[in-house]
């Protein structure tokens, strides 16, 4: 093939070796508007990984740049002037002009033709000369451009500023992160070494801190100068610089662009590295896009038949990765523009939080890593937690942990799950018996699925409820069990289902229709139907907002006297109280609609009367969907603050951040841990305790999310589903053995316990 790569970076160089090695026959073009020694960046980062990726692609080119590697195994944070340093991240560091040069000499001696300082244009004018036209020309494309309406090209400019630098001050020992804080606020610094001589030292902060120093009105001499001041103490007499040679004044500072192409392909055009898809610099992973992209579309245009078969792999195969990369990489980022919600948090957790901002280093890859320091960490952890020094260190999940003056053992929490097993809002013996062996099973609280006020309130005639003597007995028979036998302690979700209330149970008609007779009347802010299909709702009067918070407080007084540890006052999920606070579901004009003051106001009044007849002993906590998924309609993470704040205002002792299920039209953006970030947000914002929920079901993600002070609690669901005894089991897996285990299950812990150790002996040997 006659092959044309437009732009001569990475991604475009790499590439042309690519095919040459698999094909020396192919006639290869590179063309570069810019000189062949010009560079706008510094160093470049490469992982283990993406080494040895390289490697195996060409190994000629992998030696010559590992040649010229810096490498570090640490990673050092200074924050609230102390060092923090943990080992084993495993990366490596070249110049950028290094690497290029590098490429350029491999590629001209397989024969690829290099055309530096020669400006290209329309790529149409390319698309008809040559059989492929590789759009390699970086962030800024024009090839995208051209061609956007194929392509349509998503491009989310990000919040922070940062500008490139370089200085020859010494960062040989570890890729260094520096935080500062300013009379202007805080201001960081990401440091790697890149060669002998020199490290990349990028410098970022928040728009307003930008703003506040004035750097827009600074030349690019005073700009490098001020930064140069900031971290002085740092440098070690050392100035800092900029090659940035092609800009002026502040047009050096830059905000990332996040781009990503709804197709990678127009006719023989094919998008390359950044212009397809961007990932972050705090991840170090923009080259590895580039040359793992490089590498696959070079397979995949030697082994398919035609260009569009080798296109529609390419762009199957990478696009997957590249989301993935990205969505650590949005976590990452989104971490540094939030970092002033961490930056009082213990040295300790702050480094911690950072290494794992992205997701992809878990707590027990961190072990594998840097033992020793994982266990200085978790030992801090169990202490503020008020366990003594010399106790045993355990993981996150076991310390334990007071909601108001409730001890709980550790920090694993049962999440209410509907059984719809109720008769006439009565619990049964399925209750008992699901309930009791989840408490057997070592979590600290387990919850009750939401249990209704009175039989309207009720989402399916399976749900139960505490409106009737027979109901507090059935509980209470529950309590004193959980209570002689268990460790555990219990909450009883209290709500009522509004809009959502009189539908099937969901294997007898499907989730969310109404029941095919027998349906009540239903209630609500507002006149709204939940679903085009669903029963529309009559508007709530005062009387019966007076009826419904008095049925509230009655089902409180009804939990106390079945010896419930705890209550939950169910304000989420578009259910009665959580549909006054969305303006998706509140549209009324009286004091009860409009601002969320006025939402607020009812659901305030009823939890406070709650409060009121709940021993002041015993904690209360909320439940609150922190976000609707509907954009501006909805209530969104910021609203979601404030709602907390109230909350814990009127008494709540923490707050049960869970989002979503408000109107049947929300679009939610599903993951691993996905909505752990709003419970972040109000905890770090605010200082109020919370619990987190939503696809969590890995010991790991649990001890994540409380090591870095994301929540004080984790809530599983599905996965206490599938495994009663999902917290002894994460304990036996992970060689804890102080969890208290039901004394006629002993010989089974020890099986567990042999059975782990075996595998853990097993995967060592592997190892060595």
């Amino acid at each position: 093939m006659r092959i044309a790569c437009l732009g001569g970076g990475p991604a475009g160089l790499y590439f042309a070796i690519s095919m040459k090695l698999r094909d020396p026959s192919h006639e290869i073009v590179v063309i570069e508007r810019n000189r062949a020694n010009d560079t706008f960046g510094w160093g470049v980062v490469l992982s283990d990984d993406a080494l040895e990726n390289l490697a195996e692609n060409d190994p000629v080119s992998a030696k010559a740049i590992r040649d010229h590697f810096a490498y570090w195994d640490d990673i050092a944070v200074i924050h609230d002037g102390v060092r923090t340093v943990s080992g084993g991240h495993g990366f490596a560091g070249i110049g950028r002009k290094q690497m290029l040069i590098l490429l350029q000499e491999r590629a001209r001696e397989l024969g690829v033709e290099l055309r530096f300082e020669t400006e290209f244009g329309s790529a149409e004018d390319y698309r008809k000369e040559y059989d492929l036209v590789v759009a390699s020309d970086g962030i800024n494309s024009r090839v995208r451009s051209e061609y956007a309406d194929t392509f349509k090209p998503n491009v989310e400019v990000r919040a922070c500023k940062f500008i490139w630098l370089g200085t020859h001050q010494k960062f040989d020992d570890a890729f260094t992160f520096i935080f500062e804080k300013t009379e202007h606020g805080w201001i960081w610094a990401h440091v790697y070494q890149f060669d002998a001589d020199t490290a990349t030292f990028i410098v970022e902060c928040a728009q307003d801190t930008w703003e506040k120093f004035g750097f827009e009105d600074m030349s690019k001499e005073e700009i490098v100068e001020t930064c140069r001041k900031v971290f002085e103490k740092y440098l070690g007499g050392h100035d800092l610089m900029s090659n940035a040679a092609h800009l002026r004044g502040s047009a050096v500072w830059m905000n990332f662009p996040r781009v990503l192409c709804e197709k990678w392909y127009h006719e023989n055009v094919v998008l390359l590295g950044d212009a397809s898809a961007t990932a972050h610099f705090s991840i170090g992973s923009g080259s590895r896009l580039a040359f793992d992209s490089a590498i696959a579309l070079a397979n995949y245009l030697t082994s398919e038949p035609t260009l569009e078969k080798a296109f529609e792999r390419y762009q199957e195969e990478r696009r997957l990765d590249v989301l993935r990369l990205q969505s650590a990489a949005r976590n990452s980022l989104e971490w540094f523009e939030q970092v002033e919600r961490y930056l009082d948090l213990d040295p300790v957790q702050f480094n911690y939080s950072l290494l794992t901002r992205s997701q992809r280093i878990s707590h027990e890859n961190l072990r594998q890593r840097d033992p020793e320091w994982l266990e200085s960490a978790e030992k801090w952890f169990q202490m503020q937690a008020g366990v003594p020094a010399d106790a045993p260190v355990r993981v996150p999940m076991f310390a334990p942990y007071k909601v108001g003056q409730m001890d709980l053992i550790n920090r694993v929490v049962m999440s209410p799950m509907a059984q719809y097993k109720a008769e006439d809002g009565c619990p049964t013996d399925w209750h008992f018996g699901h309930y009791s062996e989840r408490a057997k099973g070592g979590a600290g609280l387990i919850f009750t699925e939401m249990t209704c006020v009175s039989p309207e309130g009720r989402i399916t005639p399976g749900c139960p409820g505490l409106y009737a003597p027979e109901h507090e007995a059935a509980w209470k028979r529950l309590t004193d069990f959980v209570h002689k036998e268990t460790l555990a302690k219990v909450c009883c979700q209290i709500g009522h289902a509004g809009r959502k209330a009189s539908t099937c149970v969901p294997w007898d008609g499907g989730i969310d229709a109404p029941l095919a007779e027998g349906n009540w009347e239903i209630i609500a802010p507002s006149p709204l139907p939940y679903k085009p299909a669903s029963q529309t709702p009559r508007e709530m009067t005062r009387a019966d907002m007076d009826m419904v918070r008095d049925q509230f407080v009655a089902a409180a007084q009804m939990a106390d006297r079945a010896g419930f540890d705890m209550i939950e006052f169910h304000a989420a999920h578009g259910y009665l109280i959580g549909t006054f606070l969305s303006p998706a579901t509140n549209t009324r004009s009286d004091e009860y609609g409009g601002s969320l003051e006025n939402r607020l106001r009812y659901p305030l009044e009823v939890f406070k009367a709650m409060r009121a007849v709940w021993p002041a002993e015993k904690p209360m906590s909320v439940r609150i969907s922190a976000h609707d998924w509907v954009g501006e309609a909805g209530n969104q993470p910021e609203d979601a603050v404030e709602i907390a704040k109230a909350f814990h205002a009127a008494g709540v002792d923490i707050v049960d951040v869970s989002s979503g299920q408000t109107v049947a039209e929300e679009q939610p953006v599903y993951g691993r841990m996905f909505q752990v970030p709003f419970s972040d947000r109000i905890r770090n914002d605010t200082g109020i305790p919370t619990m987190t929920v939503g696809n969590i079901y890995e010991p790991d993600h649990v001890n994540s999310i409380l090591m870095a002070g994301r929540a004080d609690l984790v809530c599983l669901a599905r996965a206490h589903l599938a495994d009663p005894y999902w917290t002894l089991h994460a304990g036996a897996q992970l060689g804890d053995r102080y969890a208290v285990w039901p004394e006629p299950y002993r010989g089974g812990r020890d099986l567990l316990w042999r059975l782990a150790e075996r595998e853990r002996e097993a995967e060592a040997a592997i190892k060595v």
